[in-house]
């Protein structure tokens, strides 16, 4: 219950049209977990209420580079900064860089109760809900060498044909050596592991119940 009062909060602190009655939650088209899941879901019925969902993705994105900047992290990331202090710092830095007001009570709100770290979770997870928006449906390849362009190639082929209709592929490919060979697949909510590293840790286990 107190859960639901806090997110009513948010979206009520989020929307720029405070004079208005509390209008309700207008739901993503998936649900994101986790309080970076809530915020991003509070941002995103504020950010379509007014028709500038697009506007504060792009937004989103580039607030998490200013906050990389070593001068401006030194002070919101730093715990012993007071609220105040923090909220000036992220005011001052948004306001030069001409923010919509949604995206500005955002970030005084992470600021003023001490989550600015949650951020990159934020952007993350709204990520998320405007790929579902577009109908993209994200895949994530990782493989021990980087995919040549005709690996690639066919690999998009064969992943395409897991979409249903009017769904967009959107490909993200990571290299990590550990995994040998093969691939792990992430797509939607599915999980293939073809990794030789997985691969060899089953016959391990085959080898060692035998025994």
């Amino acid at each position: 219950m107190a859960a639901a009062a806090g997110l009513v909060l948010k979206v009520r602190q989020l929307s720029t049209t405070a004079a208005r009655p509390a209008t309700k939650l207008v739901k993503p088209p998936i649900q994101v977990y986790g309080l970076e899941g809530r915020y991003a879901t509070a941002l995103y019925s504020a950010a379509s209420k007014q028709k500038k969902l697009e506007q504060v993705e792009k937004e989103l994105t580039r607030v998490w580079s200013l906050l990389k900047d070593p001068k401006l992290s030194s002070v919101v990331m730093n715990p012993h900064t007071k609220s105040s202090v923090k909220q000036k710092a992220v005011n001052d830095a948004l306001a030069r860089e001409k923010m919509t007001p949604i995206t500005v009570n955002l970030m005084n709100l992470l600021a003023e109760n001490g989550r600015l770290r949650y951020t990159p979770g934020i952007v993350s997870a709204f990520g998320k809900i405007m790929s579902a928006v577009r109908g993209e449906v994200v895949c994530t390849v990782t493989t021990a060498q980087p995919l040549d362009e005709a690996n690639l190639s066919e690999l998009k082929s064969a992943l395409n044909g897991f979409l249903a209709k009017g769904e967009v592929l959107k490909l993200e490919t990571k290299t990590d050596p550990a995994i040998l060979g093969g691939m792990i697949v992430n797509i939607g909510e599915k999980y293939v592991d073809m990794s030789t590293r997985s691969k060899i840790q089953k016959l391990t286990k085959i080898m060692r119940e035998s025994v």
